[in-house]
């Protein structure tokens, strides 16, 4: 009877099923992808603000208040995402500045949503909608709530 050459070598069986890399299961919460998203759209050249001019005085009142940050911090205040095991989907709401081309600077903020969120994810975006709720005039004030001290 014949050994065969390997008899002797160690036993080469695999632990775990795969590379390291593969084993469990990532997850990202939806606030994650909306940060992200909040600041790619923040990029784009035209984009004033993000949410509605309400949002953005509540928010701004929020976060003068200790404790009361809320829910929606400054990097996701306009954005809402749906976040699934590989796919996501964002609605964004968006100020822009008088002047610019609305349809020019909503496909520039699709394109660094989507490009930030799937390099920095691995996500697929399915969808980006915009909602366009204002347009900043140059001699408008900022929508800043008064501070009053008492």
């Amino acid at each position: 009877m014949s050994e065969t050459a390997h008899s002797d070598a160690p036993s080469m069986t695999k632990r775990g099923g795969g590379a390291p890399a593969t084993r469990g299961r990532t997850t990202i919460a939806d606030g994650v992808v909306e940060k992200i998203a909040g600041l790619a759209a923040r990029d784009v050249d035209g984009v004033h603000a993000m949410g509605s001019g309400l949002s953005r005085t509540f928010g701004a009142v929020r976060e003068k208040v200790p404790g009361g940050g809320g829910t929606k911090s400054g990097a996701t205040r306009g954005v809402k995402a749906e976040v699934g095991e590989v796919q996501t989907a964002l609605d964004l709401e968006i100020v822009v500045d008088y002047g610019v081309s609305i349809s020019d600077v909503a496909g520039d903020v699709r394109e660094n949503v989507i490009a930030a969120v799937e390099r920095m994810t691995g996500l697929e975006v399915v969808e980006v909608n915009i909602a366009v709720s204002d347009v900043k005039l140059p001699d408008e004030e900022e929508e800043e709530p008064e501070q009053r001290l008492q």
